[in-house]
């Protein structure tokens, strides 16, 4: 099981230091929960992971199910002997395959769109390549093409067998472009799926309630007002923001204030860095995001500077450190020249240097928020 406590309560906004004890260690909150999808954070050890400053990871389930399966996990100790983690481990229930599988693959969009759409799931509507029924979603196996069924049982059987220390309950993600019928229709399934979760649970692993219902503020509240009168351990705030970046921070306000200030709340997905200063104004402990390493397989480095794309030639001349304000290990040692140049040669060290980097700036930028926290200054 898990312990909170709040350390530090800012007196200007909703913003909170506090510490998780897991069973594998402290974390200090808020923080960063790097993706480690297939057990591995892409192009790095668990040991250069440690020296990013990581606290604590998030796996995949569905993707571990699919690959190797959870049996062999178990039979290797669990996820942390596995992956070579002593450190807090979280796994994600599932749920947001429901949408990137489904809907997201349909019309090729994120959970945030970049522009408005004219398309729209509607009450009733199927995605093209799964299945949702009331008591599970039936997946098409993308490896081979075998059916899977994933509901609140499964999900719950396969997180206890890879053994994270924080869970989650089954949940539907829906589309950024779900009208209010579906969402309100997908926000009952989550309902009872949370309910089946707890049925379920037979380990004294932490488990998290996801609040949902889109961009729509009564479906939200309703949610928040639902999953906290259910005995779960903390909560994940998922679902979609629509088009709107300034929609998210009135929706965490709508739902923060509903949830019970002694448990922890988890934002899923989200965390591009104009995002985490708000969301962590708004009261978020933790948030999940594929940001900082997926932008360094794209040859994308965040600095004090702001982001730089290593691809452009410029960068082949600039014979200093990728951010002369940082401290990490790439930018004590290797210039933007050498990186440039393993980004244009599509070299895989570049691609691991940068993740290494983007990490470190992540996790110091976070540190940089808690000290202003204990300064009173956010």
């Amino acid at each position: 099981m898990i312990r909170f406590r709040i350390l530090k309560q800012s007196k200007k906004t909703r913003a909170r230091i506090g510490i998780l004890e897991t069973p594998h260690g402290e974390v200090e909150t808020p923080t960063l929960v790097p993706v480690a999808t297939q057990a591995n954070v892409k192009t790095l050890s668990s040991d250069e992971i440690r020296h990013t400053r990581s606290q604590i990871l998030i796996v995949n389930t569905f993707h571990l199910h699919l690959r190797p399966g959870e049996k062999i996990v178990k039979r290797a100790g669990g996820l942390h002997d596995f992956m070579h983690w002593q450190r807090p481990l979280m796994t994600d229930s599932g749920g947001y395959q429901v949408f990137s599988l489904g809907f997201g693959k349909d019309f090729g969009m994120g959970k945030m769109l970049r522009k408005k759409s004219d398309v729209s799931v509607k009450h009733g509507q199927q995605p093209k390549l799964l299945n949702i029924q009331e008591d599970g979603v039936l997946f098409t196996s993308y490896l081979d093409g075998k059916k899977i069924f994933l509901g609140p049982k499964e999900s719950m059987k396969i997180q206890e067998a890879l053994g994270a220390d924080i869970i989650f309950a089954f949940d539907e993600c829906t589309s950024p472009v779900a009208d209010k019928a579906y969402t309100k229709a997908s926000l009952l399934r989550t309902h009872r799926w949370a309910k089946e979760s707890l049925k379920h649970r037979t380990s004294n692993q932490a488990l998290f309630g996801i609040i949902q219902g889109g961009k729509f503020r009564d479906l939200r509240v309703e949610s928040a007002r639902i999953i906290r009168n259910m005995p779960f351990d903390g909560f994940g705030i998922g679902g979609e923001f629509g088009d709107e970046k300034g929609l998210m921070a009135k929706m965490l306000g709508w739902v923060l204030k509903e949830l019970p200030e002694e448990k922890p709340r988890h934002l899923l997905g989200i965390g591009h860095v104009e995002d985490i200063k708000p969301i962590i104004r708004a009261g978020v402990d933790l948030f999940d995001c594929i940001v900082p390493t997926h932008y360094a397989r794209h040859n994308i480095a965040f600095t004090s500077e702001g982001r730089i794309d290593l691809m452009k030639s410029r960068h082949l001349k600039e014979h200093k450190a990728l951010d002369p304000e940082c401290g990490c290990f790439v930018c004590e040692n290797h210039t933007r020249s050498y990186l440039a140049h393993l980004a244009r040669a599509r070299e895989i060290t570049g691609m691991k240097l940068l993740t290494f980097h983007n990490l470190c700036f992540f996790n110091a930028y976070v540190e940089r928020l808690r000290e202003e926290i204990r300064k009173g200054k956010l």
